[in-house]
């Protein structure tokens, strides 16, 4: 089994937030693949199916962004699967222009509190992750403010645009084509 795991921030006031980006990636994975992330298990919405052959667990931890590691740490135990190879986490990167994408197979937290609590829990930095772009925060705006702002119009087109590549990227990576995967879309 893959474990693919969007990261966001659950309740409705967070929806469509530069933050949630995981999540909506999460909910157009399901919608493509008919997978219902309905079962709550973990302190996270997960759903079973398959993915292009391969069967997967799509989660969206209901822990709140910096706490995404609790809920995934205990997701990974409880199914035995080693996340250097089975698991991936699709999320926010304000390093990148909206719209983006930057596929990476480990790496640090990049000052990302989710991921950072995500390594702490699973203990290692060897996952494979899926960045999605939203932009740099305004020079002077608070950085929790901005990530918990909603993208303009011409943004969201864009991030849009990206959550497609995002899932055909995910597709590639759970049958083993992440460097394909990083070649087409980085």
């Amino acid at each position: 089994m893959f474990i693919i795991a969007g990261l966001g921030n659950p309740t409705r006031q967070y929806e469509k937030t530069r933050h949630n980006v995981g999540f909506d990636v999460i909910d157009l994975l399901a919608e493509k693949y008919n997978i219902k992330v309905n079962e709550k298990k973990h302190r996270a919405l997960c759903g079973t199916g398959i993915l292009e052959g391969q069967k997967v667990l799509l989660v969206k931890p209901q822990t709140f962004m910096n706490l995404s590691g609790e809920s995934i740490g205990a997701i990974l135990n409880y199914y035995k699967i080693p996340p250097e190879t089975n698991f991936m986490v699709l999320y926010d990167d304000i390093s990148l222009p909206p719209g983006r994408l930057r596929i990476r197979k480990k790496g640090s937290a990049g000052g990302h509190n989710g991921i950072k609590n995500i390594i702490s829990h699973v203990g290692t930095q060897e996952f494979l992750r899926i960045k999605i772009g939203v932009g740099e925060k305004p020079q002077g705006r608070d950085l929790a403010d901005y990530v918990l702002s909603r993208f303009s119009k011409e943004e969201r087109e864009l991030v849009e645009e990206a959550f497609g590549k995002a899932c055909e990227a995910a597709a590639m990576m759970v049958q083993g084509e992440t460097d394909r995967a990083m070649n087409q879309f980085n």
